[in-house]
């Protein structure tokens, strides 16, 4: 008896889409399997901060998670980021207490209304799977924010270094805890979305430790969302995993580095 081992090639292709609520063109990068006949189950992840992914050896990390998985194609949507990216980049609605993150609200805008409508008219075929949004560092925490504000959409999240820390006051200005402003908008949401959750950070992710505890900032602001999705009941580590990487940095390698990771625990491909 022998095992058949399927080998699936991935395509890049680049686009630039015109956006009426942003106010200038978005590149994105679509990560498409060839050879797909539309019986398969067909599923969708998009990335902010798509210039990342560029510096990945991102296509062979997509082949090698469809390896021998007959029955599965994940077409991946990379969003480079644009030059306005700390101010499209956020919690929609919620500036921080510089002011960024003012235009979080049309970015989620372009998201739903004119990225997704142009990505499956490009596809030309449904998603019969899950739908997942992820993103690292600030792009991690607009993609937690999109998803979780369209739970009709998306099926996943996955945050690698997330911008947890994203905050209402600055730390000189009586700054605590419950001025985080992803923490505030989850403590005060009455719903509870149907919706897997990936979040990672990295043990060097940062020297920042606000509170002296000796964790860094970044992983107390991970577990605290880990602590409030509990509280809301999901249940771990089917619908939420939270992976911290020994020696794992805020940089690109290390965010490469776990992508399998989170694709295979979101999509099981």
């Amino acid at each position: 008896m022998y095992t058949t081992i399927l080998s699936v090639k991935v395509n890049t292709s680049s686009f630039k889409i015109p956006s009426a609520y942003l106010k200038h063109e978005v590149e994105i990068d679509i990560y498409s399997p060839e050879g797909i006949l539309g019986n398969e189950k067909i599923e969708l992840l998009l990335l902010n901060d798509g210039q990342d992914v560029a510096k990945m050896n991102f296509v062979e990390i997509l082949e090698e998670a469809h390896h021998n998985k007959r029955n599965h194609r994940l077409i991946v949507v990379a969003i480079k980021a644009s030059s306005d990216r700390l101010m499209e980049y956020g919690v929609a609605g919620i500036p921080d207490f510089k002011g960024r993150g003012a235009k979080a609200n049309l970015y989620s805008e372009f998201v739903i209304k004119e990225l997704l409508p142009f990505v499956k008219k490009k596809i030309a075929l449904p998603i019969t799977g899950k739908v997942a949004f992820a993103g690292f560092s600030l792009g991690g925490l607009s993609a937690f924010d999109i998803a979780w504000n369209n739970p009709n959409i998306f099926d996943a999240v996955g945050v690698f270094s997330g911008a947890f820390w994203w905050r209402k006051k600055d730390l000189t200005d009586g700054y605590t805890d419950a001025d985080r402003i992803l923490h505030e908008m989850l403590a005060h949401t009455s719903s509870k979305p149907d919706m897997k959750f990936w979040l990672m950070t990295g043990t060097e992710d940062e020297l920042a430790d606000r509170n002296k505890n000796l964790i860094i900032d970044s992983i107390d602001d991970t577990i605290d969302v880990v602590k409030l999705l509990l509280t809301k009941g999901y249940k771990r580590p089917n619908q939420l995993f939270y992976y911290e990487k020994v020696g794992g940095k805020h940089d690109v390698p290390t965010w490469e580095s776990v992508m399998p990771a989170f694709l295979n625990w979101a999509f099981e491909v």
